[in-house]
């Protein structure tokens, strides 16, 4: 492959098949992008590539097959096992490619990362993701990007398959995932706020259905309760995004404000209703099962199949 080609049709894998990265590898291949994957669960990433494309069983075989790798894990443990685990893809990737990290990290760990990957001859893309499951396999996520021009020239075409919106935030890593973490804890308020307002009308006798529609139709409603409140109409707790990931992101937007002393109490609130749920055992069901912490309310149930 010539610098031209490489440019404008890099090669491209995706480790980490879960509701979002799954979508993601969809909707490249969707682009005409022959995409190559890992997941730890080898029956997801061999189903992927029956349906067109190559599996791989390790990050680094993954790796050394890509010019850009998109790393769509839960967090930096994750981030760290994928590439400096065993069979990681760190010491795989070749001199000029670019790793996307799209998982939700703290900022100061991603600058790292990004310093860990330049002494390898490896640029990094900060690029956390919004959109949910649904517009990942769309290609209409929302991406929020910093990094070094070198990167956004190889894997630009890359981002902007899988985008509706790729921000270019600043020239090094860091800067995405500070605003990612903005985002999340507008996210994580928005829908622990949802979900109180829901159980107040229930607990009040308001028909739910009633409820959601007025509020969907009136200046109270928001993203996450038009979306999220149709989980809890549905009775479907399923996780396309769970509850313990807020534990985590907002865990993330606590921390990255502790040491300037910068009060956050409504993140702070929001924290500790995520927290409650996954205590109570409702950690891997969808976010919107938050609703289940409040007492005495009648949530409704599944329809009868």
């Amino acid at each position: 492959m010539n610098d031209e080609d490489r440019t404008t049709r890099p090669r491209v894998g995706v480790v980490g098949l879960g509701a979002m990265g799954l979508g993601m590898a969809r909707s490249l291949r969707t682009a005409g992008y022959d995409v190559a994957v890992h997941d730890l669960r080898a029956e997801v990433a061999e189903d992927f590539a029956r349906q067109g494309g190559i599996a791989y069983s390790t990050p680094g075989e993954l790796a050394s097959a890509v010019d850009v790798l998109v790393g769509v894990v839960v967090n930096a443990e994750q981030v760290e096992a994928v590439l400096f685990g065993e069979g990681g893809a760190a010491e795989r990737l070749g001199r000029g490619s670019v790793f996307v990290m799209c998982s939700t990290v703290d900022p100061t760990w991603a600058a790292e990362l990004e310093g860990r990957l330049a002494e390898r001859g490896v640029l990094c893309l900060d690029a956390p993701i919004s959109g949910g499951a649904a517009r990942a396999a769309a290609g209409e996520l929302t991406m929020m990007t910093s990094g070094p021009a070198a990167a956004y020239a190889v894997a630009g075409p890359v981002l902007d398959a899988m985008s509706a919106t790729v921000y270019r935030l600043g020239g090094s890593a860091g800067l995405g995932s500070k605003v990612k973490i903005v985002n999340q804890l507008l996210a994580g308020v928005h829908i622990a706020a949802a979900a109180e307002a829901m159980a107040l009308g229930i607990s009040a006798g308001v028909p739910p259905e009633a409820l959601y529609e007025v509020v969907t139709h009136s200046a109270g409603n928001s993203w996450m309760f038009e979306n999220r409140m149709a989980h809890v109409l549905a009775g479907d707790y399923t996780a396309l995004s769970a509850v313990d990931i807020f534990v985590k992101d907002l865990g993330l937007v606590l921390d990255s404000a502790r040491p300037r002393r910068f009060p956050l109490p409504l993140a702070a609130t929001a924290h500790q209703m995520f927290l409650q749920a996954s205590a109570s055992g409702l950690g891997a069901e969808d976010d919107s099962a938050v609703i289940k912490i409040f007492p005495g309310i009648d949530l409704p149930k599944p329809a009868e199949a």
